[in-house]
């Protein structure tokens, strides 16, 4: 298996903080509900550890989350999307995940319905970058 058959991934010139913004702006322009923000960095810090800037975005759009819970609710441990923004050695990076993946763990999940939301998923990337 490849990154690319997991993740939908792009850089940005954007500042790390100013992408992250534009993730934000591009999901609730979508249409689609904020869960979390993970600090990544903040949280190794006080664990005395040091990482580059990492940023995990939870989000859920109801409509699928409803479509895909009633054919098995063991995708819930797919759940919720994330869009993550990395800090790669002076690069800044919007990284998706493919929710097409899910199809293949749950054969009841259509895989054409999974493509719609991972054409959600590829529009917030894009549109954040």
């Amino acid at each position: 298996m490849k990154t690319d058959d997991f993740a939908y991934i792009v850089e940005t010139k954007k500042s790390f903080d100013d992408a992250v913004v534009s993730v934000l702006r591009a999901v609730e322009q979508k249409g689609w509900n904020l869960f979390q923000i993970y600090d990544v960095k903040e949280r190794l810090a006080a664990k005395g550890f040091q990482q580059q800037p990492l940023k995990i975005i939870e989000i859920c759009s109801g409509k699928y989350a409803n479509q895909f819970l009633t054919k098995n609710r063991l995708v819930s441990l797919c759940m919720p999307c994330k869009i993550n923004v990395i800090a790669d050695n002076g690069t800044v990076k919007i990284a998706g995940m493919k929710p097409t993946m899910i199809s293949q763990f749950f054969p009841e999940v259509d895989l054409k319905e999974a493509e719609l939301v991972e054409k959600d998923i590829i529009e917030m990337v894009d549109n954040a970058r």
